[in-house]
C-alpha cells in the first residue's frame, strides 16, 4: 500500500474532502468522481448526471489537481473503461456514505416542514395486486411520509437514482444491497368461474387439454420460477402439451387474461389473493406448488437508521405477516 493510500485509509478522507471543498465546484467534482468510479465510465456517469463526458473528465481532473492524488489509471486504450487507483478505492466507500448522509440530512430538513418522501421501487404486478391497495393504510399510520413509487420493473441503481427502499422477487441476493425476506408464493391453477361451464367444463387437470394455458413470462430468465411444465409434472400429468397457449411478460396482465376467461393461468398466492376473495378468479383443482424464490425488501446496507426507511419496513413487515397468517 502506498503512502498516499495509507494516509487516506488512516483518516485522510477528512483531509481529502476538506481540501476538495476549497476548490470551485467542489461538490460537483466529488459527485462526478463518485459516479465515474461507480460506473467505471465517464460516459455512463455523464448520462446519470445529465452533463457531457468531457465535463465529467474535467471535474475529475480538477479534483485530482486540488487533492494531489491520482484517482484513475490512465491507459493508452483511452477513457472508455476506467480503472480506479488504490487511493481512489480506499476513499470511495466513505465518499458514497457521505453522499448518503447528505441525502438523509436533506430529507430530514424537508420533514421539518411537514412531509418527507420515501422513494420505493417495486415490480409492477406486485404494486398492482398487493402494494397499491394497501398504501392508504401506510398513509394513515405515517401521515408525515409520502411514497414515490417506481413500478417500471427494471433493476434500479439505488446509488445513482437515490432510491430509498425496494421490493424485489428472487433468491435474496442483490450485490451491494441488504435484503430481508418478506413473502413467499405458492403456485396453483386459476381461472374465471365461466370456465366451469361450456362444451368442456374445467373440472380436472385432464380437462386442461381443452383450454388455453396462459404463461407468465415475466421471470422467464429465472430457472427456479415455476411454469406449467413444472406444475403438470408435479401434479402427475406430464403428457399434457404445456408449450401451447398465450404467453404474456407481465404477471398482472396474465391474471387479467384469466379473469376475462381467456384461459387458465398459474396463480401466485400474493398476486391472486384479492381476485380469489372477490370471486373474479377460482382455483378449479390441484395442489399448490412451492417455490424457492420469494419477495425481499432491499435497501443500501448503511440505510437501516434512516427513519423513513424504518417506518416503511416496519409497516410492510406487519402487512406481510398478516398475509402469511391468513394464508396459513
Amino acid at each position: 500500500m502506498s503512502a498516499t493510500t495509507e494516509m487516506i485509509c488512516a483518516g485522510g478522507i477528512e483531509k481529502f474532502v476538506r481540501k476538495s471543498m476549497r476548490a470551485p465546484n467542489h461538490l460537483n467534482a466529488l459527485r462526478a468522481f463518485e459516479a465515474a468510479a461507480r460506473h467505471l465510465s465517464y460516459v455512463a456517469a455523464a448520462d446519470e448526471l445529465k452533463v457531457t463526458p468531457a465535463a465529467v473528465g474535467s471535474l475529475v481532473r480538477t479534483l485530482e489537481a486540488v487533492v494531489g492524488v491520482e484517482l484513475f489509471h490512465r491507459s493508452q486504450a483511452g477513457p472508455a473503461r476506467l480503472e480506479l487507483t488504490e487511493a481512489a478505492q480506499a476513499v470511495l466507500p466513505e465518499l458514497q456514505a457521505g453522499f448518503d448522509h447528505l441525502t438523509v440530512a436533506f430529507e430530514r430538513l424537508k420533514a421539518s416542514r411537514g412531509q418527507i418522501t420515501i422513494s420505493l421501487t417495486v415490480p409492477p404486478a406486485f404494486a398492482d395486486k398487493w402494494l397499491l391497495p394497501r398504501v392508504e393504510r401506510f398513509a394513515t399510520h405515517h401521515p408525515l411520509y409520502d411514497l414515490r413509487i417506481d413500478t417500471s420493473g427494471r433493476l434500479v441503481d439505488f446509488a445513482a437514482e437515490r432510491m430509498d427502499v425496494g421490493i424485489r422477487y428472487g433468491d435474496g441476493r442483490w450485490p451491494g444491497l441488504k435484503s430481508v425476506f418478506l413473502l413467499r408464493d405458492a403456485f396453483f391453477p386459476v381461472c374465471s368461474p365461466a370456465l366451469f361451464e361450456g362444451t368442456h367444463p374445467l373440472r380436472r387437470p385432464e380437462d386442461l387439454k381443452h383450454h388455453t394455458l396462459i404463461h407468465d413470462r415475466s421471470m422467464a430468465f429465472e430457472s427456479a420460477f415455476p411454469t406449467w411444465r413444472t406444475w403438470l409434472q408435479a401434479a402427475g400429468f406430464p403428457d399434457i402439451n404445456c408449450e401451447r397457449g398465450l404467453q404474456i411478460n407481465d404477471s398482472a396482465a396474465a391474471y387479467q387474461a384469466a379473469i376475462n376467461g381467456s384461459g387458465v393461468a398459474l396463480g401466485r398466492t400474493t398476486l391472486v389473493a384479492r381476485d380469489l376473495a372477490a370471486g373474479r378468479l377460482v382455483r378449479p383443482f390441484g395442489e399448490a406448488l412451492r417455490c424457492e424464490l420469494a419477495y425481499y425488501l432491499i435497501h443500501r446496507p448503511k440505510a437501516d437508521d434512516d427513519p423513513g426507511i424504518a417506518a416503511f419496513k416496519n409497516w410492510v413487515y406487519t402487512e406481510a405477516k398478516a398475509d402469511a397468517a391468513n394464508v396459513g
